[in-house]
């Protein structure tokens, strides 16, 4: 029997070819796509180490050498011999002992047959679809998405416009989002946003109610619809645009992929705008994103009493973002018949996102994979968490020293906040 990554070749074929455009595939695309498919499962978004190697070798090469139990060591040898960077071997041990937790084969079938169920499509960066600006995120780039809908909505990403807000929006707020929604969509835009409450939501209704093409990036798996809330909302999305992320089917979100999620959004897009956002509002860090890319920021100023808008105002005025009130100001920020203006924004000095601002990525994510009720064993944790049993294990007694979380009998608990 021919075997594909310890796999009956018919079965990875298969489960491939049913969430692939093209059908004129050869056994080494069968190859790369599953691979690809699999590290977005093994890998974290945005993982620097997994950029690296996949550019390196080749996601199927990469996967090869991972399941191969390949040591720090030796990995480092193989991307040497391949051309690749000079990584050090302790930082390549650390990115092999956080994705061995998740590497298993058979789930990625799984994934790939669940993505089959809902007509989904997994893209990689070969595919005519792939949104190019995505390669300005460099080695952050995503290694593969998954699209359910409209392929097409993505070629329209050349002439899309980010709106972006909190979830908890006021009526002003709101009301700004809807009538800049719909009038970029008549100047012939195409709406991004996240589709959480509040700006986001709004941005893609009024979208939708204006006849245009709207793209929702999600931080979990595109066949469990985030937020519940919003199931109709993305179901109508997914009927006439696109709803994308770079997590297989099955995948939860979390504070980690919400904040990851944000630089897709931001790369996707000829320009940000932040309409509505508080303080420490999760919106600016994704114009944080957008910043970094060099991509134009703008903002809407709201009542200077008003605590929903101090966001907005924290870009504008120390952060160099466009004041913009209207869809005609926003659209010149990405004129489609011209390049983008814009002053250009330093993005190290970027406010950080919400409370997550004070925590390490290491502490967030082992944060999101515990759980109140149920103990789980830091090998679990680890698996949920996309990081190696010994960085869950630091993580937890620093966290047990503050009084987050504790041990019992059958592993560990998050402590609730109140």
């Amino acid at each position: 029997m021919s075997t594909v990554f310890e796999l009956d070749e018919t079965v990875v074929t298969t489960a491939v070819r049913a969430v692939t455009p093209a059908s004129d595939l050869t056994q080494t695309d069968v190859a790369e796509r599953f691979a690809r498919a699999a590290w977005t499962a093994i890998a974290e978004p945005g993982d620097r180490h997994a950029g690296m190697v996949v550019k390196a070798l080749g996601a199927a090469a990469a996967l090869t050498a991972l399941i191969g139990t390949v040591d720090g060591a030796g990995l480092r040898r193989v991307l040497l011999d391949s051309g690749g960077d000079d990584i050090p071997v302790k930082e390549l041990q650390t990115a092999i002992d956080r994705w061995a937790p998740r590497l298993k084969s058979s789930e990625v079938v799984t994934a790939l047959t669940q993505a089959a169920r809902y007509e989904v499509t997994l893209l990689g960066p070969s595919d005519t679809d792939w949104p190019t600006g995505f390669d300005d995120l460099g080695l952050h780039a995503p290694l593969a998405v998954w699209v359910r809908g409209n392929l097409s909505t993505l070629s329209t990403l050349d002439r899309s416009i980010a709106l972006v807000g909190a979830r908890a929006a006021t009526g002003y707020g709101e009301h700004v989002t809807m009538e800049a929604s719909a009038g970029l969509v008549d100047r012939g835009y195409t709406i991004v946003s996240g589709a959480a409450y509040g700006i986001d939501g709004m941005a893609h209704r009024a979208a939708l109610a204006s006849s245009g093409q709207t793209l929702a990036f999600l931080a979990g798996g595109v066949d469990r619809f985030y937020p519940s809330g919003h199931d109709a909302l993305l179901t109508r999305i997914v009927d006439t645009g696109a709803v994308v992320s770079e997590l297989p089917c099955g995948s939860s979100p979390t504070k980690w992929r919400f904040l990851q999620r944000n630089r897709l959004i931001a790369a996707s897009s000829l320009a940000t705008i932040v309409l509505e956002a508080g303080w420490r509002s999760g919106s600016l860090n994704t114009a944080g994103h957008a910043a970094s890319l060099g991509r134009p920021l703008g903002a809407v100023p709201g009542p200077v009493t008003s605590a929903a808008s101090a966001g907005c105002h924290r870009l504008i005025r120390e952060y160099d973002a466009t004041c913009v009130t209207n869809a005609d100001q926003m659209a010149e920020l990405a004129p489609l018949a011209g390049t983008s203006v814009g002053a250009p924004i330093d993005p190290v000095a970027m406010p950080p996102a919400g409370s997550v601002a004070a925590l390490t990525s290491d502490t967030v994510r082992v944060l999101d994979a515990l759980s109140t009720r149920a103990p789980r064993i830091a090998e679990d944790i680890a698996a949920r968490a996309g990081l190696s049993v010994v960085a869950v294990r630091a993580v937890l007694g620093t966290l047990e020293l503050g009084g987050t979380v504790v041990e019992r009998d059958r592993g560990w608990l998050r402590k609730n906040a109140g």
